[in-house]
């Protein structure tokens, strides 16, 4: 690793202030990302601000139609909740194929939401449950979060504090994970809202997308065979060592299939 500065604020508005001050600062949440990249030296950052030690960041509670998840709960707490179990099983189901159990334990969701890695799981729920971002200054609606490869339209110093998920009819989350990291090469998440579907697609392109066309067949006919025959254009779909573009495309199709298959049942 470089040399950096290392803080550990106690307070919110002291995390902002840090991270605004510094030349290249870099928030630690859970640091599953991050840690590797810095041994790696494929980051380098002048300042850490180690975000464990504020009040408020962690816990999940259930409101009137929605499910509030504090940024710094960890993926085994997201797993094993019973209420994110009885309000929203998919959710607490993608907690718990979120890598292995040593990520799992440190991993926190605000930490995976704002890294916005093209193949990570969080961003897919986010999406798929037309969830609201709140950070230290505003609240951000999911279909304005995300932006880009590892972009968001978190501000510098702008911190996720928590994120609230509205409680669906229905939902699920299926995914082709690969085989050694287990991040998704294609996931689809469903969820149905009354006459409303929202299907959200991560680890086809740069960033996790809606599936609109999907979203229009399944409001007028929440089954698998409503999906059947539509496939998503290749042109902008990742290709690596691992898929092809032209197989992604077809990934997402089976996956929204299996998601909703799941959901529906």
């Amino acid at each position: 690793m470089y040399e950096f500065n290392y803080h550990r604020p106690k307070s919110l508005d002291e995390a902002s202030a840090t991270a605004k001050g510094a030349d290249d600062r870099r928030l630690l949440a859970g640091g599953m990302t991050l840690i590797p990249s810095m041994k790696l030296r494929l980051a380098a950052p002048s300042d850490l601000v180690d975000l464990a030690d504020i009040d408020g960041l962690k816990g999940i509670t259930v409101g009137s139609g929605t499910v509030t998840i504090g940024a710094m709960t960890r993926h085994h707490d997201v797993q094993n909740s019973a209420d994110v179990k009885k309000a929203i099983p998919a959710l607490a189901a993608l907690a718990g194929g979120i890598g292995d159990p040593s990520v799992r334990h440190r991993g926190t969701m605000g930490g995976s939401v704002a890294n916005s890695d093209p193949a990570a799981d969080y961003p897919a729920a986010v999406l798929g449950l037309d969830a609201t971002v709140e950070t230290s200054s505003r609240k951000i609606a999911a279909d304005d979060f995300f932006t880009g490869l590892f972009e968001t339209a978190l501000e510098e110093g702008e911190i996720i504090t928590k994120i609230h998920f509205k409680i669906p009819d229905a939902a699920a989350y299926m995914k082709f994970p690969q085989p050694a990291s287990g991040f998704a090469m294609v996931g689809a998440f469903v969820a149905k809202f009354g006459g409303d579907v929202r299907l959200a697609i991560t680890g086809a392109k740069d960033h996790v997308f809606r599936a609109t066309e999907m979203e229009k067949a399944l409001a007028a006919g929440f089954s698998p065979d409503a999906i059947a025959g539509i496939t998503i254009p290749q042109d902008d779909l990742l290709a690596d060592i691992h898929c092809a573009a032209d197989y992604r495309a077809h990934l997402v199709t089976v996956m929204a299939k299996r998601a909703v298959a799941q959901a529906a049942g």
